[in-house]
């Protein structure tokens, strides 16, 4: 799902750039059923990002998109399910579920050195905090958080602790894509990807590997 979202709001991204839309109405578009579902998913990507879950507004989304307002209720029900059409997380979390653990930090490394930014397609984090005004907002990223990782995850390590070794996990992952991706903080923006896994690696091997020192058991 998110992989494609991202897809469609560079898509709205695109034609918003084109000369004249800031000037007059959108023209209302013709789409298939797939075209309209994926140009209000897109645009109501970038208005959530941007001001919120209460700063938009189903007639804003349906005008960047080029539709009536009506299709939003008809492809998604509610405005609240197409918040959570394109604000969930658990999409960029799926490789988690198979990737091999020796492989987890160069996978985290790659998704932050080549996923897009904030410009390209709002991250699904990022949605949610802007939307933090809604009581379920918390709650929903707390539910995905302990799915994806204190359960799911979890269950793939060995050792002590390793609910909590895989929520330090979701940290790194959530944190890091946060911050390089959508804020762009400097140092992590500019650092190379090999110096980037170097650290990656440091922080993160030894939360996979119960026999690492100093994970599951105390040192005297």
């Amino acid at each position: 799902m998110y992989g494609t979202v991202q897809a469609e709001v560079r898509q709205v991204n695109r034609e918003s750039d084109s000369p004249g839309c800031d000037d007059h109405p959108r023209r209302a578009r013709r789409y298939d059923a797939a075209g309209t579902r994926s140009a209000l998913l897109g645009a109501a990507a970038l208005r959530f990002a941007r001001y919120g879950y209460d700063g938009c507004s189903v007639r804003d989304i349906a005008k960047d998109a080029g539709v009536d307002a009506a299709l939003v209720y008809r492809y998604f029900g509610s405005k609240e399910a197409l918040f959570d059409a394109v604000s969930t997380s658990t999409g960029m979390f799926e490789p988690l579920r198979h990737l091999p653990l020796d492989e987890v930090s160069a996978w985290i490394c790659d998704v932050v050195s080549t996923g897009p930014t904030e410009e390209e397609a709002p991250h699904p984090l990022l949605t949610k905090l802007r939307s933090s005004s809604r009581e379920e907002t918390v709650g929903q990223l707390r539910e995905e958080v302990t799915e994806v990782f204190s359960e799911g995850f979890a269950r793939r390590l060995e050792g002590e602790d390793a609910e909590l070794r895989a929520e330090l996990l979701a940290a790194w992952l959530m944190g890091i894509t946060l911050l390089r991706l959508a804020i762009r903080s400097p140092a992590l923006a500019d650092t190379p990807d090999d110096t980037l896994l170097r650290f990656l690696r440091a922080g993160i091997d030894p939360l996979l590997d119960a026999g690492c020192p100093g994970v599951g058991s105390e040192d005297d």
